[in-house]
């Protein structure tokens, strides 16, 4: 899939930008604070619905004004073009048009494009909390099957009923509240468990790309780690909320399930949240990503595109290179404010300047290439 045209309307700082991607690789240039990663963000909200920055659907709206739209042009592996549409609303609901047709829920577009991006915030996988790796483990499973979106507003749903319930319990339960908290739990059990088994089958997939791809980056055969293994899959939910009841009810609050799990990362028996250099846990968070964007395009067939945002100024020559050089083929984005690595090879350059856009495409090749080495115009 290849997107060919990204229009946004007040989306972030952008009042009316127009981009003219290529299907190869498209350098965005430009100084910080102009819009770089607003353009990744774009282009990964079609994908997602949702911001990669983990910010809320008003924040993406320009200053002063009611709603941002996202537009764009894809081309699939058939050759057939479409014109997807996002309004991001300030108040109410947002809307979604394919080829000028209204979805009737937004989430209908999930899964019609899919985008990978690269961020420096991708090094809070290994160094954050347990949240940023849950976020990424059922993001992945939304990218490879839509119904987990579903699965996962589910669990959501019944935690938020459950914790009320127990916030109302006031640390004691009687007859009719234990009665309720069966039936939450029940329901609990249900969704829990089966996103508890997609997350461990992910995870077995994901294991052996994640080391080949942290092999590719840091140019050596090393152990890499990526296992989910909660306590409560152990002896099942049912027995673990159990055994949590009357702790659940003096916290006011659900201490066990799928929305307390960790995915556990290490490097050579170790783990990288806390024994790992500062360039091992970047190397090994982008072997994550890069893993996961391997295990889409492998098992969906379709390859997403790939956004670099921000991410080879983080690199030594050597691993920027390392990257650039197995990303699977595909479309690619690179944003930079710094000079690109002579391996980016960019086949456009788009240079953004407060918002403005301006195509330095029609360069000789010369002029390309030390373009590509100095950054400079």
């Amino acid at each position: 899939m290849i997107v060919e045209r990204l229009e946004l309307t007040d989306f972030r700082n952008y009042h009316e930008a127009v981009f003219a991607l290529t299907a190869g690789v498209t350098a965005v240039l430009g100084d910080n604070g102009h819009g770089k990663t607003n353009l990744a963000e774009a282009l990964g909200y079609l994908a997602t619905l949702s911001s990669f920055r983990g910010v809320s659907p008003d924040a993406l709206i320009r200053i002063g004004a009611e709603a941002a739209v996202v537009r764009a042009v894809i081309r699939d592996e058939t050759g057939r073009e479409s014109l997807i549409e996002a309004e991001i609303a300030a108040t109410g609901r947002s809307r979604v048009q394919i080829n000028r047709q209204r979805l009737a829920k937004t989430r209908d577009l999930l899964g019609f494009m899919r985008v990978t991006v690269f961020s420096p915030d991708d090094l809070m996988v290994v160094k954050g909390g347990p949240g940023e790796r849950r976020r990424l483990m059922d993001e992945a499973l939304v990218a490879l099957a839509l119904r987990y979106d579903a699965t996962r507003l589910e669990l959501e749903r019944i935690l938020k009923q459950r914790n009320r319930l127990l916030k109302q319990a006031g640390g004691r339960a009687d007859d009719d509240v234990s009665a309720t908290l069966d039936v939450w739990d029940a329901r609990l059990v249900s969704i829990g468990t089966e996103l508890g088994d997609a997350r461990a089958h992910l995870v077995n997939l994901l294991g052996p790309l994640v080391t080949r791809s942290y092999s590719d980056l840091a140019d050596r055969d090393t152990e890499i780690t990526v296992a989910y293994r909660p306590a409560w899959r152990s002896s099942g939910l049912a027995e673990a909320l159990r055994t949590a009841r009357d702790e659940d009810l003096r916290r006011a609050i659900t201490t066990v399930g799928p929305h307390r799990d960790d995915l556990e990362l290490s490097i050579d028996g170790l783990a990288s949240r806390t024994h790992a250099s500062q360039g091992e846990q970047r190397t090994l968070a982008l072997a994550v990503r890069l893993g996961i964007h391997r295990l889409i395009a492998e098992r969906t067939g379709t390859t997403p595109v790939v956004v670099l945002d921000d991410v080879l100024s983080e690199l030594d020559p050597t691993r920027a290179a390392a990257l650039l050089g197995h990303v699977p083929d595909g479309q690619v984005v690179i944003t930079s404010a710094a000079p690109l690595p002579p391996a980016a090879r960019p086949d456009r350059i788009l240079r953004i300047s407060a918002g403005a856009v301006v195509d330095d495409s029609r360069r000789d090749d010369s002029r390309h290439d030390d373009t590509c080495e100095t950054g400079e115009r």
